[in-house]
């Protein structure tokens, strides 16, 4: 094969490197966007989380609301999965925190607290999923704001919920534990997040309804942050991390994201969302195809997620008008996938975001490691942004590396660019944007697209969450299995949150 022979001979080029003429937009005034965004993006996270959210009246303490719309579409409802996706950015603000703002860690402490209270009560209502009793009430996907179960049809159940929440959990726990709070952790946090690994233990391989709620099979996203969440918990990873690799189609040299593929192709934004939230930034850029430390995980500076993110972004490149004159390696509006109608199919701005973050953390991955490795499996996604590059190694000292970094980040920027060409003048971001005009349009102030700002704003800068372990996880096993072990659940009950004076002491 020409990729182990390329790897054979580790060449190392260090010759000065074309880039490509990308759609040009102004630095400064995307700096000045993303300063003026980033207020915004939080106060419409705040404005969505119950009961004081002023957008969330209603709302059970704590609840993250999806979206204040109540028609066309309703998504006055909490999301397990969105409320997963968003907490992990508010615990991430406790750390950038200085100690003259400790009213402002007060407030945070106080809404994440709560969050963890009302999901001990919302482990514990039967729905039309099932109960607490077996677990398969853990997979409902939605409930009402006041935490009454949702009745209606919908598509149930969908298995990406209870590890994203366990893994949102399981990083504010850590930040009680280096605190020196590690009693109030065991004690509030440690049942609820039980629960949840023992779900994705006994049901990870059972059919799923995909994270667009719109496809049940298995999905390469679920399969993802299930793997993730088993890690972080030390519980029956190796499995499921192998199966996570029947995703990767060599030929296509892309993720099929849902399997079976229901009669669409297979590209789908989710494959981009699981390498932005399974990214670890200690591990390597090993992807399942070679030996690293990388578990086998998909990082987002692996050859086979670079591939991936070509063919998912290539895919809308001449679906939407908003895209025409952005060609090959040229930012483009993201949407779910091509064959997408709800609301329109229209480019949604979380996606767009998570194309920009993927490549964010790349080059975050890269400067800790201090070398590129471009391979022939992603050596597509490279020549879009430089002509003239060629398969190799380029480390740090060479040109090539420099050259490189420069082209991805201004890739990525222009990813949040094309977020800030069609965010509104008051800074609302809604699900989506008219793949003709450009304008908001379906849910208004959605949380989870506040909260992809956030995220891929920080990663931009440099800051990133703790390291999940994915470079100590087992590797993949030769041979999968469908082996699952029987959950035992119990009702979680959320005490006080006082600190004692001898947990303090610890």
């Amino acid at each position: 094969m020409w990729s182990k022979h390329l790897l054979l001979l580790k060449v190392i080029l260090d010759t000065a490197l074309a880039t490509s003429s990308p759609k040009t937009f102004d630095a400064a005034t995307l700096a000045e966007f993303i300063e003026k965004e980033a207020p915004i993006a939080w106060q419409g996270i705040l404005n969505n989380i119950g009961a004081e959210g002023a957008l969330a009246q209603g709302a059970y303490p704590g609840i993250v609301v999806a979206s204040p719309s109540k028609s066309d579409p309703d998504y006055f409802y909490t999301w397990t999965r969105d409320a997963g996706l968003t907490i992990p950015a508010i615990t991430a603000l406790l750390t950038d925190l200085t100690d003259d703002e400790e009213n402002t860690r007060a407030s945070i402490e106080r809404i994440l607290q709560q969050f963890v209270t009302s999901q001990a009560t919302q482990q514990t209502i039967s729905n039309p999923s099932g109960s607490l009793t077996d677990g398969t009430g853990l997979g409902e996907p939605k409930f009402h704001v006041n935490i009454t179960e949702f009745t209606e049809a919908w598509g149930r159940p969908q298995r990406d919920g209870p590890p994203l929440r366990a893994s949102a959990l399981i990083a504010y726990g850590n930040h009680l534990v280096a605190h020196g709070k590690t009693a109030l952790a065991k004690a509030n946090i440690w049942p609820i997040v039980r629960n949840d690994l023992a779900y994705v233990a006994q049901y990870w391989n059972e059919t799923t309804f995909d994270l667009w709620e719109e496809v049940r099979g298995s999905s390469f996203f679920t399969t993802a942050v299930q793997h993730k969440a088993l890690v972080e918990g030390q519980a029956f990873a190796e499995a499921i991390l192998c199966h996570l690799q029947q995703y990767w189609d060599g030929t296509a040299a892309a993720v099929i994201s849902n399997i079976p593929k229901s009669g669409r192709s297979g590209l789908d934004a989710n494959s981009i969302l699981a390498a932005v939230h399974t990214f670890d930034p200690e591990a390597s850029c090993d992807d399942g195809s070679s030996e690293g430390g990388g578990g086998g995980t998909f990082q987002p500076c692996s050859a086979r997620a670079l591939s991936n993110h070509k063919h998912v972004v290539d895919s809308f490149r001449s679906l939407y008008k908003v895209n025409q004159g952005r060609g090959a390696g040229t930012a483009a509006a993201v949407g779910r996938y091509v064959e997408d109608i709800y609301q329109g199919g229209h480019p949604w701005y979380l996606t767009t975001l998570a194309a920009a973050e993927q490549l964010y953390d790349a080059l975050y991955q890269w400067d800790r490691q201090g070398v590129i490795e471009v391979t022939a499996v992603s050596a597509p996604f490279f020549v879009d942004l430089i002509r003239d590059i060629v398969p190799g190694s380029y480390p740090r000292a060479s040109d090539g590396y420099a050259t490189i970094c420069d082209a991805v980040r201004r890739y990525a920027d222009g990813f949040v660019a094309v977020v800030q060409q069609f965010t509104p003048a008051d800074g609302g971001l809604a699900e989506q944007y008219d793949r003709i005009t450009g304008q908001p349009v379906s849910a208004v102030d959605l949380t989870w697209s506040f909260a992809a700002f956030l995220t891929a704003t920080a990663r931009r800068s440099g800051a990133v969450p703790p390291s999940w372990g994915a470079s100590a996880a087992e590797p993949a096993p030769a041979t999968c299995s469908a082996t699952s072990v029987r959950g035992q659940y119990a009702t979680p009950v959320v005490g006080s949150w006082r600190v004692q004076l001898h947990d303090e002491l610890k």
